[in-house]
């Protein structure tokens, strides 16, 4: 199947533009698109909660996505690839009109996808170098180092779930819905993310 997918951010936004973008681009490439998916919506709602995470769900191998942009599946870097990533998972292709990405099973999609996650990695690096001087820091400053004899770490619930946060966060999912979904109060997440740990 070949979907085109449009979104706009306002009502005052035509869909019309960028349909007639993906015809010409279709039309150009010999596909034919199969099913129209259109909605009105910001990019910076999670994927889940958009028309966008309903066809995701449903495509299978060998499907292609074609929008007139990366920026119409999301508003943010992480968002994007977090989609990119999963769709390339299942070997479903995106092709874009404006950039000329054609995305899938090739080396602009390996590296892409090894772009991911190296970013992650030194994502990872830059929480653990800054934990690391903040500690160093502070015994530079003569304060004592972890918590007080007998206070429990109120971070135990969290740990070992970062990445899962991380993903949540990338598909634009609230921190308080993120705390919801791991069953801790909202104050406890933000203080894992503030104190670095994320």
């Amino acid at each position: 199947m070949i979907y085109g997918y449009i979104r706009v951010s306002t009502d005052k936004q035509t869909v019309e533009n960028q349909r007639f973008e993906i015809q010409k681009y279709a039309k150009k490439s010999n596909l034919r698109i199969d099913q129209w998916i259109e909605e009105t919506i910001s990019g910076t709602i999670a994927p889940d909660k958009r028309n966008l995470g309903k066809l995701i769900e449903k495509t299978k191998s060998q499907d292609i996505i074609v929008c007139s942009e990366l920026s119409r599946l999301g508003r943010n870097i992480f968002m994007i690839m977090s989609i990119l990533n999963k769709l390339m998972e299942s070997n479903v292709s995106v092709y874009t009109v404006k950039e000329g990405y054609r995305l899938g099973d090739d080396l602009t999609s390996k590296v892409l996808a090894f772009a991911f996650s190296i970013s992650a990695e030194i994502e990872r690096e830059l929480i653990s170098q800054r934990t690391r001087e903040a500690l160093r820091r502070r015994k530079a400053e003569g304060r004592t180092l972890g918590h007080p004899k007998g206070k429990k770490n109120s971070h135990v619930k969290l740990t070992g779930q970062e990445e899962k946060i991380r993903s949540l966060l990338a598909f634009g999912y609230s921190k308080a819905k993120i705390s919801k979904e791991l069953k801790v109060c909202p104050a406890t997440l933000y203080n894992f993310i503030k104190n670095g740990s994320l």
